[in-house]
Order: structure tokens, then sequence, then C-alpha cells
């Protein structure tokens, strides 16, 4: 089916907000978020508040964040992977973090279609059922085992863009198995030709499918969220990919996250007001508990005060 022929529009509801406990990496809590000079940007609408959504990426059975566009397709992965961090917590020990910070809807994504890998992502799935989506070799013929374990939702990407085309059989495959209220799009991209391509297969492949109003308002009807990496800044630290944020805030109908080059809290906020207010926000290696400088602690006392601004 060609993309010139889509459009429609489906609206979605936003979800619940849930409170903020402890971490069990030992760092202090912090009772509260202090807005430093550093926000100075303008006002978001109160209705409007984002939430940070949690993940754990899984390497060969071990928590790891790795730069996506670095992954390959072969087996064995080549010189040119890199890999910014990898973790002696298990992916059940991060869930369970994550469940007592009251961090619902993150993301278990499976770099590889591994026992080991697959083993991790249910270890987490188990610790916090409900509370997570999976994603990473998703198919109807496995998605529904998956929402047995414990998965909130499936996030598919390669399955339903195959070959470089949208195969839309496929996606209402996926839809009649489980459900378009626990299908996540997984719509991560990268710019070509001054406009964003879906890539699929570990980020290395280019669809003919480009993010725009039109592609979203259709791809909604069929998917309860979409979670978007912004692949030529994930995993380097770069910033993030502002261009791609007001896309998102702009034209997605549904609940959408953005992935992708956060490096500071200021980042947080610029993703809020660019989104305008529609775009929730992932962080992974930036964050301490995965070896970076952001404290984790500090991005959930964030995360807590954007709830409060919806009450």
């Amino acid at each position: 089916m060609r993309v010139e022929s889509l459009g429609s529009t489906l609206g979605s509801e936003f979800g619940t907000v849930f409170h903020s406990s402890s971490s069990i990496f030992g760092t202090k809590k912090i009772d509260g978020y202090r807005r430093s000079a550093t926000f100075r940007f303008r006002r978001v609408p109160i209705s409007c508040a984002v939430r940070f959504r949690p993940c754990i990426d899984i390497h060969k059975g071990k928590v790891k964040q790795i730069v996506g566009s670095t992954l390959s397709d072969s087996k064995e992965d080549g010189p040119a992977l890199v890999t910014n961090f990898e973790s002696d917590k298990s992916a059940g020990e991060y869930a369970k973090m994550y469940k007592e910070d009251g961090l619902p809807g993150g993301h278990v994504i499976m770099l590889g279609a591994d026992p080991l890998s697959r083993a991790a992502a249910i270890e987490a799935l188990h610790a916090y059922p409900g509370g997570l989506q999976v994603g990473g070799g998703i198919n109807s013929d496995n998605s529904l085992q998956y929402i047995e374990e414990g998965a909130s939702h499936v996030i598919v990407t390669s399955y339903v863009f195959n070959n470089g085309q949208m195969d839309l059989e496929r996606l209402k495959d996926l839809v009649r198995v489980v459900g378009k209220e626990r299908l996540v799009l997984d719509l991560s991209c990268r710019k070509r030709e001054g406009k964003y391509a879906i890539v699929t297969d570990r980020w290395q492949k280019f669809s003919d499918v480009y993010l725009d109003k039109k592609i979203l308002d259709f791809l909604a009807k069929y998917a309860d969220e979409f979670l978007v990496h912004g692949v030529d800044v994930e995993g380097k630290k770069l910033g993030i990919d502002e261009e791609l944020v007001e896309l998102l805030g702009k034209h997605s109908p549904i609940p959408v996250t953005y992935a992708g080059g956060v490096t500071v809290m200021a980042d947080l906020e610029r993703i809020k007001v660019a989104g305008l207010g529609h775009v929730d926000v992932s962080v992974g290696s930036a964050l301490d508990v995965f070896g970076g400088n952001l404290p984790y602690e500090e991005v959930v006392a964030w995360h807590t005060q954007q709830e409060a601004l919806t009450v």
C-alpha cells in the first residue's frame, strides 16, 4: 500500500498519573526538583504535562546502552558496535526500580533474538507486570505470548515496515491478535533528503515511509501509542532532535514517546516545549544508572513535578 493514499485521524486518551518512590541503586532520594535559571522557557499549558518513560535495552541477555545506529543484523556483532554501558544489574532489577518509583509505560527492547535476551525481557515483565512495553522481534505469532507474560503492550517496527514498504495486512493481523489497545508502533527514523524516514532492521534500512501528519493520522487507527527514536542522535548524548519533537507534538493524534540525545535536565524542558506538552520522553545513556552523568533521581523528581501540574 502506497503512503500517498493514506489519510485518516483517530484520537486517544493519555495515560493516568503515578507517584515516585526510591531507587535500588543507592542514590539519595530527592524530595523535589528545583527549577534552575537554566529552564527559562515559554510556559506549556498545565493540561499537557509530559511523562518520563524509562527503558531497559537488552543485548545478549545483559542490560546495555548501545549506539543503535552501530547495530547490525549479523549474528555476531562486528567491531563497529559501540557500547556505551553494560550493567551488572539484571533487567528484573531495573524493572523493580521502575515499579517502586511509579514509572509506568517504559519499554523493554531486545536488541537481538537470542534466548538470553528473551529470558531477560520476560524477567523484567514479571518484575513489573502491566508496567512495561516490550519490543524486538515481535510478530503476530509471538506477540500474545509477551502480553501473557505481563507486557502492557508490544512494540513493533520491522514486522510491519517490511522490505522498505508498509505491510498493512501484517499490521491488521497484529491488531486482530493483540488488539489496538496493546500495540505500540515504533516509528524510529533518520533524516533523508530533509524528511524523516522510518528505519527498520536495527535502524539500518530506510523505508519509503516518511513521518508527516497524514501517516501519523493513518497509523493511529491501528495503535495505542507511538515510540520514536531520533536515530541520528540516539545514544550519542549530543542533544535532542528538536525538529522531530516539534513534528510529533504538532501532528501525533495519540500518545507518543520520543527518545534520543537527552543529555541534561534542560533537554527535558526543551522536549516539553517543542512537543507542545504532548510528547513523553525516554532517557537512556545519559542517566547515572546507565553510566551517564544525569541523576536518575532528578529525572524521577521532574516526572513527579509534571504529574502534579495535571492535578
